[in-house]
């Protein structure tokens, strides 16, 4: 296990929130921290970057010590076979019945946790917050004095029965256990525990601030994007449960009557999802030579800043994931003032409120119709993109995300 000490959110404070929320709402804020001033908090989850988790992470823990709490951030270490069997946890919680928990599955798990459990000291901290199913047996390794919380950030509606029984023994140990939506917590959880927190984005992170319609161009030149054609764009991973294959077969059925029609795929590889790998390959077989679909990742050097510029020249965003815990690039894409086109599933559910702030679809020709309509009515999507920003800043803005978390935490004191 090794601790984090890079953050990509150095340097802020929640003073340079004024101008998205207001003084009054920076002044609440600081008095619910005030309590806490001096409280040692130690997030645990499995990658430093790559996906939602770590991204959080990397932009809230500098605003906690902003107010004078000492938050840290450790991330397990794991072997390839360890990631794998991780990964098919994440699986088989989002829903998929057919996969089969082995005992060697299990000793694997157990024996990684254990090892990660030897180099790290809970008792230095006031509260340890864990993420997700890879670090959730740290807690049996440990005569705990404190109050643990575990924090789960994956769609857990309908998990399959095997997989979640076993985690279930780990899980129950907590003092709390936090999920996206009140449909992810287990009826077989105490109901008493249960916190209900959605994620967030940083309006002020790289990834989202204001970019010159200068930089913009020159990213979209940089990597071959035409920025007088319309563009499609999902940023997501390449994941079985994202749907890009759908987000393809959309594309071109609107490439039908939009001949000029450009298709973005942004994505992060990370080292915790060796799937990933997979669906990337299988990915570039499926568009073949059609140089009107970029494939944009970290591995050609796209990182937050060209992310932003790929979203903010965007005419359609998607998000075709068929599960979605919460889906963090839909409130990117709506902070930029973007209309999404998502499945009504988990998390993009709580986001796009349907006909305002975007459309939410079912099926790969409802999605066609939507997207066509967008960009055949431009003046309706930036009335749509305005509401979005809209409700991002109300619900889903870091700002927001650290009001739940001090009030949490406060409930300890």
């Amino acid at each position: 296990m090794f601790e984090v000490k890079n953050f990509g959110g150095k340097g802020k404070n929640l003073r340079n929130y004024e101008v998205i929320i207001g003084s009054e709402e920076i002044e609440k804020i600081m008095e619910k921290a005030e309590s806490l001033k001096g409280k040692t908090i130690v997030n645990v989850n499995s990658t430093a970057f790559g996906g939602g988790v770590a991204e959080i992470l990397h932009n809230l823990i500098p605003l906690m010590r902003s107010l004078g709490i000492d938050a840290r951030w450790f991330v397990i270490e794991g072997t390839d076979e360890f990631f794998k069997v991780t990964k098919t946890f994440h699986n088989a919680l989002q829903g998929n019945k057919e996969l089969k928990l082995t005992e060697e599955m299990e000793q694997l798990y157990l024996e990684i946790n254990k090892r990660n459990s030897e180099n790290f000291d809970p008792s230095l901290y006031d509260f340890v917050v864990i993420h997700d199913p890879q670090p959730a047996p740290l807690i049996s390794f440990y005569d705990k004095r404190q109050p643990w919380i575990w924090r789960c950030h994956i769609d857990l509606s309908d998990p399959n029965p095997e997989f979640w029984g076993f985690l279930r023994q780990f899980v129950e140990k907590y003092d709390r256990y936090i999920f996206h939506m009140p449909e992810y917590a287990q009826s077989d959880l105490d109901k008493d525990r249960v916190i209900i927190m959605p994620p967030s984005i940083d309006p002020l992170s790289e990834k989202n601030i204001e970019l010159k319609e200068s930089e913009i161009l020159k990213i979209l030149e940089k990597f071959d994007v035409d920025p007088d054609r319309p563009k499609i764009t999902q940023v997501a991973r390449f994941d079985p449960w994202k749907g890009v294959f759908d987000v393809i077969e959309v594309y071109r059925k609107v490439k039908e009557k939009i001949p000029d029609v450009q298709l973005l795929l942004v994505s992060a590889m990370a080292h915790d999802d060796p799937e990933g790998w997979i669906y990337f390959e299988k990915v570039l077989r499926k568009i073949g030579e059609d140089y009107d679909v970029k494939i944009l990742t970290n591995l050609i050097g796209v990182h937050a800043k060209e992310v932003n510029a790929f979203q903010r020249a965007s005419d359609v965003v998607l998000q075709m994931s068929t599960r979605e815990g919460f889906g963090l690039t839909v409130s990117e894409a709506m902070w930029k003032e973007k209309p999404v086109i998502g499945r009504a599933v988990g998390g993009i559910k709580l986001q796009v409120v349907d006909g305002e702030t975007g459309f939410l679809i079912r099926t790969v020709d409802e999605a066609v119709e939507k997207t066509l309509y967008l960009l055949k009515h431009p003046e309706v999507a930036k009335r749509m993109g305005q509401k979005a920003k809209e409700r991002v800043r109300e619900n889903f803005i870091i700002t927001k995300h650290l009001e739940r978390y001090l009030d949490l935490f406060t409930l300890f004191i």
